[in-house]
């Protein structure tokens, strides 16, 4: 769970600066958000080149760590996309491994969930959707366009559709960066209500409430194994969408 202050669970979103930096007037502040970030990149930088550079012929641990990662999201991509949309693969699995290692890390004690903050997720899936835009545009031209307009739509019904189609695809960054947020938010607050309620239950010094505390331990306990489940289920379920976008550029039109 992250940190926190006392039993507030909201304390432990809190961005604070850790080197404030503004210069011209522009906050530019190294934060526990930005140092969180950096400590995910190089851990999953670490686990990727040191689990690739061994190439046992019996796998250990960190081998067989970064061998399933990537044969996973692999796997994934060529089950949306076809073999033709792993050129996006360096893409994608950046995305994957660094939503995934911000979600586990978050959990840590004394950590900070990167992906528990709304700007984050928000600039991860623009930056999905940028990519979708350009790519779509340079490859296909005036025909990337044709993704809003539905085959077979009566004319007097295409206006609606395509202004519908429209509202879909500007949609998706919004509930792909809500979902992860939303999700994240939510579990770590539930961990530490229930973590809170363990220590007032402890620090009252009351004998019925140390029969009591037992029970807000096992459910926080019991929270902790879902959020690891919902932090890797949150890391997949981003990185589908992801390939299910670019699958559109690739393929424009219905």
């Amino acid at each position: 769970m992250a940190a926190g202050g006392g039993i507030d669970p909201i304390h432990q979103f809190h961005i604070a600066p850790i080197v404030e930096l503004k210069p011209f007037g522009i906050d530019l502040s190294f934060t526990n958000t930005s140092l969180w970030m950096v400590i995910v990149l190089a851990v999953v930088s670490a686990i990727m080149i040191y689990g690739s550079s061994q190439r046992a012929v019996v796998p250990g641990r960190l081998q067989s760590l970064a061998e399933m990662a990537y044969e996973f999201v692999a796997s994934t991509m060529t089950g949306v996309m076809g073999k033709d949309g792993l050129k996006f693969f360096p893409f994608v699995f950046s995305l994957f491994m660094f939503v995934l290692a911000s979600n586990l890390l978050g959990l840590l004690p004394g950590s900070f969930t990167v992906t528990s903050q709304i700007i984050v997720t928000a600039a991860l899936a623009l930056l999905v959707m940028t990519i979708v835009v350009v790519y779509g545009v340079v490859k296909h031209g005036s025909h990337f366009f044709g993704l809003f307009v539905p085959s077979g739509v009566p004319g007097w019904l295409l206006p609606f559709m395509v202004l519908i189609e429209a509202v879909s695809f500007l949609s998706r960054p919004v509930s792909l960066s809500l979902r992860l947020f939303g999700n994240m938010l939510a579990g770590h607050i539930a961990l530490k209500v229930f973590g809170g309620f363990v220590v007032v239950l402890l620090g009252s010094g009351a004998a019925l409430n140390y029969a009591i505390a037992p029970l807000p331990l096992l459910l926080a306990v019991a929270l902790t194994a879902l959020e690891v489940i919902v932090g890797i289920l949150q890391a997949y379920v981003f990185a589908i969408l992801t390939c299910v976008y670019l699958n559109d550029a690739l393929h424009p039109g219905h």
